[in-house]
């Protein structure tokens, strides 16, 4: 059965990476610390497998006085509270290479649903609908590539209940490498309801 290989795939691709990036995650380290105050990495409280809530680990691109819990794009004014550092870091999704600790914890997996806020309710239950919530969430996902924020939350469960459907080895290939195609054009990222 494919979801056992892939929970096996997944830890040792990430531990593969972790230790790869592991330069790359310092320096980033040492660019936030010196860009502003606060810590290297963020917590916040996420929905996983089966709507058990876990923290999912991000690099810190907001200022300590920032909105929680709220998704960015809803912010009415983001910019105020992005630091330099993290306008590159989101930018460049490099803000989420973190999530391979979560990936090896068992929390996630590199390819499914984006893991909802836990209180965004609305997309919980419209997912629950297309069967999304009873798979690990992903690094990145089928609704990441086709339209990320800029889906209405209808469309992005009804994205990631096509990704449960057709989920496979190659479907989570292609995935991969659209979601590296779309990074470097950056598209789909919205900062703010403005």
């Amino acid at each position: 059965m494919y979801s056992i290989f892939k929970w096996f795939l997944d830890r040792i691709l990430a531990f593969i990476l972790v230790i790869m990036l592991l330069p790359i995650f310092l320096v980033i380290a040492l660019m936030i610390k010196i860009d502003s105050k606060g810590p290297v990495l963020f917590k916040q409280k996420r929905i996983g497998r089966n709507r058990k809530k876990f923290f999912i680990l991000k690099f810190r691109t907001m200022r300590i006085d920032a909105p929680k819990d709220m998704p960015t794009h809803l912010l009415e004014n983001p910019e105020m509270f992005i630091t330099r550092v993290g306008k590159i870091l989101r930018r460049t999704s490099l803000d989420e290479l973190p999530q391979i600790i979560n990936i090896i914890k068992g929390d996630m997996s590199i390819i499914g649903p984006r893991p909802a806020l836990w209180n965004q309710i609305d997309l919980i239950q419209e997912r629950e609908k297309f069967g999304a919530n009873n798979i690990y969430p992903g690094l990145t996902g089928w609704a990441q590539i086709n339209g990320r924020d800029e889906l209405s939350i209808h469309e992005k469960a009804k994205l990631d209940g096509e990704y449960v459907l057709k989920m496979s080895l190659f479907f989570d290939v292609k995935v991969f490498f659209l979601t590296i195609w779309n990074v470097v054009r950056s598209n789909g990222i919205k900062e703010g309801t403005r």
